[in-house]
């Protein structure tokens, strides 16, 4: 009986050790259109470190997240933005060359890629990147390029 209960305390505290090094999936809502079965290419090509932040889980399909605190977001199948006059930013990769519509919101970047449906969104705390975006977004755009394009061009 000793040895069954020595074998017990020492599983139960593997246990804890190994569950002491998870993290909880963050919880993120999945886009209107995260089933269109291209935001499996587009998700699948992100790298696993992104602004040098480890990969986390999420909630949902289509949707991904780095780091554990202030968190880089990216959520695919989002409503592709129709023709607009805004400004976009290009940003050009040796795999690709991806358009996207930038627009701050309170302490947080949102960027959305124009021109591709369905639409990958990557939200970029400020405290993150507020003067590095387009270096982030460079990770993004080779595997938002997967998206079919849908005949929308920047001005």
């Amino acid at each position: 009986m000793p040895a069954t209960r020595l074998s017990l305390a020492a599983l139960a505290g593997v246990t804890t050790v190994a569950l002491a090094g998870c993290t909880h999936p963050l919880v993120v809502d999945p886009a209107e259109y995260a089933a269109d079965p291209d935001c499996a290419k587009v998700m699948l090509a992100i790298p696993e470190t992104i602004g040098g932040l480890e990969q986390r889980g999420t909630t949902s399909q289509a949707t991904q997240a780095w780091g554990d605190e202030y968190e880089i977001v990216a959520r695919c199948g989002v409503e592709p933005p129709g023709p607009t006059t805004e400004q976009c930013v290009n940003v050009t990769t040796a795999s690709a060359d991806v358009d996207w519509l930038l627009r701050e919101e309170d302490d947080q970047w949102v960027a959305t890629v124009f021109g591709r449906s369905p639409a990958l969104e990557v939200t970029v705390p400020k405290v993150r990147a507020d003067d590095a975006v387009n270096e982030i977004l460079a990770d993004f755009s080779g595997p938002a390029a997967l998206a079919p394009v849908n005949n929308l061009e920047c001005l």
